[in-house]
């Protein structure tokens, strides 16, 4: 596979119609010397800049999925808080001089938070073009290194490099063959490589799936909600020798919940009104799990 050649194909959605507008509205932006802070907001000061510039152009890129950030007076309150998350997972991982990817990295929100460990180097890949400009939003005051791919899982075994730590959180679910895209990350790996890996799971101790009928949770392209013994099969399956659950945790409205960001549905319309355990569908409500997959211990 030319990834060069796709590359190139792909910077032409930066020029949709629905796109356009808000990379017109980021190349406006001034240049300004900022101070950044990465904690739970990833926060953004500066005392000279246009704030009501800064406010409409964020507006521009709605919806906002992940964050928090706080750009110049204009905080960014994202559907996902996804600091709950990445605090969740932080004292299971060291990125210190490490080539890391994130898969399915939307906005980029763990990637900035990522520069805390001083990785090597940093990479996300998505596909979209939306959440390639809210990156491009945040780094345009971050400044980082951080590389961002309009590329998605099934091309991480042709890419340029091999990762030491890739991770891939809230992907698998969305995927039709769940075992080849497992299989997409082994080969993305360098040899003694780790993926953090999340998804959502079922309770049980057998190894079977929920197989929802046209959606879960109000999603349509869930296809596979293993219980976590189904999971690790997958995962031995897909070439990997160890299979380590680090963390489990319910989704509530405390993590995910509507806000002016997003100006849609959110949790709270996804759970049946009268029990909260259930989706609307009927199914047992969204639960994760985090899992540490290792390729090689030699």
């Amino acid at each position: 596979m030319n990834l060069q050649e796709l590359r190139k194909d792909r910077e032409k959605w930066m020029t949709w119609k629905n796109i356009a507008p808000l990379r017109d509205a980021l190349n406006n932006l001034e240049n300004e010397s900022y101070s950044v802070e990465l904690s739970d907001i990833v926060k953004i000061e500066s005392d000279s800049i246009d704030k009501e510039q800064i406010l409409s152009t964020a507006k521009l890129m709605m919806p906002w999925r992940k964050g928090p950030f706080e750009v110049c007076g204009t905080f960014i309150d994202s559907e996902w808080k996804s600091n709950i998350k990445y605090n969740l997972l932080r004292k299971h991982f060291n990125l210190n001089n490490k080539r890391v990817a994130d898969i399915g990295c939307n906005n980029g929100y763990y990637l900035f938070r990522m520069q805390e460990d001083n990785p090597k180097s940093l990479v996300g890949f998505d596909p979209s073009p939306l959440y390639k400009t809210q990156f491009d939003f945040i780094n345009h005051f971050v400044k980082s290194d951080i590389v961002y791919e309009l590329l998605g899982v099934e091309h991480l075994e042709f890419y340029e490099e091999k990762f030491d730590t890739i991770f891939c959180l809230g992907v698998l679910y969305h995927r039709s063959d769940p075992v080849a895209m497992l299989k997409s990350l082994f080969k993305g790996l360098d040899k003694k490589g780790e993926v953090i890996l999340d998804t959502f799971y079922i309770d049980g101790d057998d190894e079977s799936c929920l197989c929802p009928k046209s959606s879960y949770s109000k999603i349509p392209n869930i296809y596979f909600v293993p219980t976590i013994n189904a999971l690790k099969n997958w995962c031995l399956r897909a070439g990997f020798i160890d299979f380590e659950v680090l963390e489990t945790s319910k989704t509530d409205a405390s993590e995910q919940r509507k806000t002016e960001w997003i100006d849609g549905q959110s949790l709270e319309d996804f759970l049946d009104p009268k029990d909260n355990t259930k989706t609307v569908e009927g199914y047992p409500a969204p639960q994760r799990v985090y899992v540490r997959l290792i390729k090689d211990k030699k």
